[in-house]
């Protein structure tokens, strides 16, 4: 959920209980929470629009000189499908054109190629475990420390490991096999494969959990930070801080989420309520897009909302209304008691006097 987008969109996501797009803590939230909570929110939209969006609309200009702004393209379109599930998120409070489509790239796993097929197969009961970085981080950018640091792990460990990795890598052992390319959800969805060490990328995630596999976090950056998190508080497995690596804390990690049973257990649960769904992600992309296509936009979708300004949304101009009607009728009692007193205490003291 980009909290920055819905509530361009007419739906105000509460800080009380919304994390921000870096972050999250736990739940319920503490004042100091809700208060670096709404901090960040708000920096973060302000970032995003007075030092991004215009260079942004500089390049569209252009190669597109007529084209609206970005604050009113965002205001009117007429879907949004959303990469994200309950099951592997929050429940948010969603408007009809705001459409849950996470997964759409997800399907059961097919047979392994051979010859990595013969090498899960081969493992026995101690089973396998899956290390990739993701597309975006190569091998060679991975500092020399952090890389001997999984090495020696690897090398105490009784499970095979199959890690993607793009070059040589001089000195692992022999329950290492290291390939250029892994098909990640076949691997994934293969019984014997036990653990998942990631970068915590959202589709990698998402994948995990509909194959059932629990999560050994690695973040990096982005938004990996809050998922590695989202991972630790649901159980569907823990995550380590690059700065705080040891062989022997990587060792241990792994074993407690091979020993422990509620990662299994937590990730298993949020794989059948994925599932266990009327319509496919993408059946459910398919059907709202050409609903809004056969409704000439499906205006009537969209929230009221989108057309006020943060001022009339949050109802500050009637709230400053009100309380300066207040103020005014308090001053109005005041002084209407105050002339009460008045002709009332001069009324008595005419009285004695007489």
């Amino acid at each position: 959920m980009d909290y920055r987008h819905s509530a361009i969109y007419g739906n105000v996501q509460n800080p009380a209980y919304s994390p921000n797009i870096r972050t999250s803590y736990a739940r319920p939230y503490s004042l100091v929470d809700r208060i670096k909570n709404v901090y960040n929110m708000i920096f973060f939209a302000q970032f995003w629009r007075r030092y991004v969006v215009p260079g942004i609309e500089t390049e569209l200009a252009k190669h597109f000189p007529n084209l609206p702004s970005m604050l009113e393209i965002e205001r009117n379109q007429s879907l949004v499908l959303m990469n994200s599930h309950i099951s592997m998120d929050m429940a948010y409070p969603l408007l009809p054109n705001q459409v849950e489509v996470g997964g759409m790239h997800l399907r059961p796993a097919k047979t392994l190629p051979e010859k990595m097929l013969d090498w899960v197969e081969g493992s026995g009961n101690s089973g396998v475990i899956y290390f990739s970085l993701g597309s975006i981080v190569q091998g060679d950018t991975v500092p020399a420390k952090y890389r001997e640091l999984f090495v020696e792990a690897f090398r105490q460990l009784e499970q095979r490991v199959i890690w993607k990795w793009e070059q040589d890598l001089p000195g692992i052992s022999d329950n290492v096999m290291l390939t250029k390319w892994a098909p990640q959800q076949d691997i994934l969805g293969h019984p014997s494969v036990k653990v998942f060490i990631s970068h915590c990328g959202l589709l990698g995630i998402q994948e995990s959990v509909y194959h059932r596999t629990p999560i050994l976090g690695v973040p990096i950056f982005g938004d990996q930070p809050k998922n590695a998190k989202m991972i630790q508080t649901k159980n569907y497995g823990l995550y380590l801080e690059w700065e705080e690596l040891t062989t022997e804390l990587i060792v241990e990690s792994l074993r407690e989420i091979l020993h422990n049973d509620k990662y299994q257990q937590s990730i298993s649960v949020a794989s059948r309520v994925f599932r266990d769904q009327l319509q496919t992600p993408v059946e459910r992309a398919v059907f709202w897009t050409e609903y809004v296509i056969r409704h000439q936009g499906a205006l009537h979708l969209r929230s009221p909302g989108v057309q006020l300004s943060w001022m009339q949304y949050f109802m500050i101009d009637a709230i400053i209304v009100l309380v300066v009607l207040l103020l005014v009728f308090l001053k109005l009692l005041i002084i209407i008691l105050s002339t009460l007193k008045n002709v009332l205490l001069g009324g008595r003291s005419k009285s004695k006097s007489d």
